[in-house]
């Protein structure tokens, strides 16, 4: 039995590998947003897949430690320096719910808990008043909270919505992702929102 489930397992694993590449989505594959999440329909059901971060050319005068959100792009850049920047997939804020401006980090949890906004709770009144973190928790595994605001940076236990505008404001990252960007980020470093 497990032989047969291991050989099962990577008959599946080399078909998908010979459909996607080591490195790239499938070339038949639904693209979602800018192109961050791609999903698969196989015999097997569908299988998500995340276009991961990547250091990338940069040009810009702000300081290292800068955190750069392009919610038309779905990307947000973290700024190295020398012309440098660490660009991650996200998603952002759903029609009508998109916002720019610029912010601090003001703010860093680890597995956050979760109470709705006032707001959330208006538009969705089925959603619980508190919800203690951990993986079934909408922040994800890390948060980053901006200035005064109801607004963060956080991970996500949906990454297949990556590359949507799904969200009430907040910047959703893969989990992997705002792993990484929270240790890169500092209390009080500028974050700024942008078209």
């Amino acid at each position: 039995m497990v032989r047969t489930i291991g050989l099962l397992f990577l008959v599946i694993a080399s078909t998908l590998l010979g459909l996607c590449g080591a490195n790239s989505a499938p070339a038949d594959a639904q693209q979602s947003g800018s192109g961050q999440v791609w999903s698969l329909t196989t015999p097997f059901g569908i299988i998500y897949g995340i276009i991961g971060r990547e250091v990338v050319d940069y040009p810009t005068a702000r300081a290292a430690g800068t955190i750069v959100v392009s919610t038309g792009q779905r990307r947000l850049y973290y700024v190295l320096g020398g012309g440098k920047a660490v660009r991650y997939a996200i998603a952002v804020g759903m029609e009508g719910y998109a916002w720019s401006g610029v912010s601090t980090v003001t703010a860093k949890r680890e597995w956050p808990d979760w109470s709705p906004t006032p707001g959330e709770l208006k538009r969705f009144p089925t959603l619980p008043r508190h919800m203690a973190g951990g993986a079934d928790n909408p922040l994800g595994a890390r948060a980053l909270y901006l200035g005064d605001t109801l607004y963060r940076i956080h991970g996500t236990n949906e990454p297949w919505k990556l590359g949507g505008g799904v969200s009430s404001g907040c910047i959703r990252m893969s989990n992997d992702d705002i792993v990484d960007l929270y240790n890169r980020a500092k209390i009080g470093a500028t974050v700024i929102v942008q078209r």
